[in-house]
């Protein structure tokens, strides 16, 4: 997911600064004094980020001011160099405040989003458009070519000033007050939507009693108990609308009546028309977005957002979508023969709906694959999972991991590694935080609590955070993953590396991607996850201690293409559903459902079958990181798929010579390459998108 920056802090300096008694003890605006300049989580307190937010503030206005009355002319580095540097302290405040928002969030915590968000978007706004210093940087701009610039620094200038131009600098005054009005708006919105999401995840419980456990593997049943005792029911099981809860539960359990309640209990959040409805204010976020685009010069907020991405255009993205839409959808209407022969079989005298598809589609994988979840849980431990990225980092670039309890953790389950380079030198920090919480937003997300920077010729290491939502320990035994789970933890960690390889010299740029690219160094570690010569390193059983056979290995093989119709087509119905919401012109008066019901008929979605993500708990398009954007994980699929060719085509998956291209334009100099020319550095041509319909099953 998007990575929160932070920078590193000259905290003596912000010390100095800082007159108010109050804010010389405020641990974000002090000298952190902990192991590695780790965020002082076990001295932050909740009123500790309010006045921190408002003092960093006002440096910032005080750096951009110090920018703009700077009586000498305009250059590289008296001003692009110093906003570069400029609102580290904010970006310091902002980045642990966010990471702790999104990972274990309180209503305290959310009183303050409301509070200062209208503040940093009205702060943002002030500065984006601010003429005096868009004049300087657009001096700076014009005459880059008969200035004295590298590879890097030229496009430093190009892309400060490209931003500035996205963000309305080059608006007439009137239309620029209009901007920045539906930027605060809209930063507002997209804050309440995301509270409404996790209200609406965390007030709804299935309770269970023992005749409602019938299917149930013995782990599920622990996870409930554990469930309802949070809760604080005696004598009941509970099921969450947490995927680890609510998953498991409509995978095994022989009650119908109940998989279909917690299925329409998940797939309608914010959708109850309470409070924490979403419909409304979603609507009200797309008339803006299409307001502000428009504004911009773009006839919608697609073209605004594909304008700077590999795509380019929505042309290009619907062209894509619509080349993988047709075998994905035979292949899924393939599953729905197969499962509705089983239900037939059995005489269960109805048609399969959406609740009914993980009970059955586990039917027809024991019965076509002979797997079964409880024989491929054992090796797939969380921990063993954990000793997979680490190898897998290890082999491809000598990295290695050791825990580090001295660093402060905002949650007791967060774990703290120092990483080292394959010379011994440090590499960074990374946190990890696995199981899902009430105050933890769902998904699974990487992000930074200080990204990799450059002070005075020095090198400042990153601090890197992965947040996941997995299955918890239970009943005495180690928290066992699903695949699923599982290659999801290889794909946050490609995030991780990409933050820790990162060699930019300059904030802006250092690991500036598009984003139907960033991707790519994520999705490509799970191509490994399933390869045996790392398997065999990592599945090993929790009891026994015997490493993962040969024989469920090559089960698991056979099995890769199973359920990739459902997998594929869920996933493409919400990429369709977020292009159609921001290219279409929108009226006054928006339907949301009908809307969404409308572009769902108009690509065929088979009825058995719900959209990944349907509009009211879309949180990628909710905020601005993925709302146009959505397409990009299958897009970015291709790439990595085509990649991990390279390394397979050697006959080496861990191939020195592949590694290194790999991380050099890949990972590390963002600074220089962007999207296709950097993918060309590393594999010598254009991605063929063969690998990727070989990979899907779809071919």
């Amino acid at each position: 997911m998007k990575p929160l920056f932070l920078m590193f802090i000259p905290l003596i300096l912000i010390v100095g600064s800082c007159g108010d008694p109050g804010l010389r003890d405020n641990p974000l605006l002090t000298d952190y004094n902990t192991p590695f300049d780790a965020p002082p989580f076990d001295r932050i307190e909740d009123e500790h980020y309010l006045p921190a937010i408002e003092e960093a503030i006002k440096q910032h206005k005080e750096e951009i001011d110090a920018i703009i009355d700077n009586p000498e002319e305009p250059t590289f580095e008296n001003t692009i160099v110093a906003y570069d540097n400029a609102g580290e302290l904010l970006s310091s405040v902002n980045s642990v405040f966010g990471g702790v928002r999104s990972a274990e969030t309180n209503p305290r915590l959310q009183e303050i989003a409301r509070e200062t968000t209208p503040m940093l978007s009205a702060h943002r706004n002030e500065i984006s458009m601010d003429q005096d210093l868009f004049d300087r940087i657009k001096t700076v701009y014009d005459n880059r070519h008969d200035i004295n610039l590298d590879q890097e620094q030229m496009r430093l200038v190009e892309v400060y000033y490209r931003d500035f131009e996205r963000n309305g600098a080059a608006l007439p005054e009137e239309d620029r007050e209009v901007l920045k009005e539906l930027n605060e708006r809209m930063s507002m919105i997209s804050l309440q939507l995301g509270e409404n999401v996790l209200e609406e995840t965390n007030n709804f419980i299935l309770e269970l009693e023992e005749d409602d456990l019938d299917g149930l593997p013995r782990g599920v049943v622990s996870a409930a108990a554990e469930a309802a005792e949070r809760e604080g029911l005696e004598d009941k099981w509970a099921i969450t609308l947490h995927k680890p809860s609510w998953i498991p539960f409509v995978t095994y359990s022989e009650r119908r009546g109940l998989r279909e309640e917690i299925f329409t209990a998940f797939i309608n959040r914010a959708n109850n028309d309470n409070e924490y409805d979403n419909k409304d204010l979603f609507a009200e976020l797309m008339q803006l977005r299409l307001q502000m685009a428009r504004l911009l010069g773009f006839n919608n907020y697609a073209e605004y957002f594909l304008d700077i991405q590999m795509a380019q255009n929505p042309d290009n993205v619907y062209d894509f979508l619509d080349e993988i839409w047709p075998p994905s959808v035979n292949r899924a209407h393939m599953e729905i023969r197969d499962m509705q022969a089983i239900i037939d079989r059995e005489g269960g005298g109805f048609d399969l709906e959406p609740w009914d598809w993980w009970y059955y589609a586990e039917k027809v994988r024991q019965e076509k694959y002979e797997l079964d979840e409880d024989e491929i849980g054992p090796y797939f431990t969380i921990e063993n999972v954990r000793k997979g990225n680490f190898t897998l980092a290890n082999e491809l670039f000598g990295l290695t991991f050791e825990e580090r309890p001295e660093v402060p953790v905002y949650h007791e389950e967060v774990e703290a590694y120092e990483v080292f380079d394959h010379d011994g030198s440090h590499l960074g920090i990374l946190y990890i935080d696995p199981h899902p919480r009430p105050g933890k937003r769902q998904g699974a997300w990487c992000g930074t609590y200080r990204t990799g920077s450059w002070e005075n010729g020095e090198r400042i290491s990153p601090i890197v955070t992965i947040v996941m939502n997995f299955s918890r320990p239970t009943g005495g035994n180690p928290a066992m993953l699903s695949w699923d789970e599982t290659t999801t933890y290889f794909h946050e960690f490609g995030h991780a590396l990409h933050n820790f390889f990162a060699e930019g010299k300059y904030r802006r740029t250092a690991r500036s991607v598009p984003r139907d690219f960033v991707e790519l160094p994520s999705q490509i570690l799970e191509n490994w996850a399933g390869e045996p010569e790392l398997m065999k390193m990592y599945a090993v059983h929790y009891e026994t201690g015997e490493t993962i056979p040969d024989e469920l290995i090559e089960r698991l093989r056979n099995a890769e293409h199973f359920n990739q119709g459902f997998d594929m087509t869920e996933y493409l119905a919400s990429s369709y559903l977020d292009m159609d919401w921001h290219t279409t012109d929108h009226g006054d008066d928006i339907d949301v459902l009908a809307f969404e019901e409308e572009s769902m008929n108009r690509i065929g979605l088979p009825d058995e079958i719900v959209p990944r993500w349907r509009t009211t708990y879309f949180g990628h398009i909710h905020g601005t990181g993925y709302a146009a954007g959505y397409y990009v994980y299958r897009w970015a699929g291709v790439l990595d798929a085509d990649a991990f060719m390279a390394f397979k085509e050697t006959g080496d998956l861990f191939n020195q010579e592949v590694a290194e291209r790999f991380r050099k334009y890949i990972l590390a100099e963002n600074a220089l390459w962007e999207g296709m020319e950097a993918y060309v550095k590393f594999r010598g041509r254009e991605p063929d998108i063969e690998p990727f319909l070989i990979q899907k099953g779809l071919k």
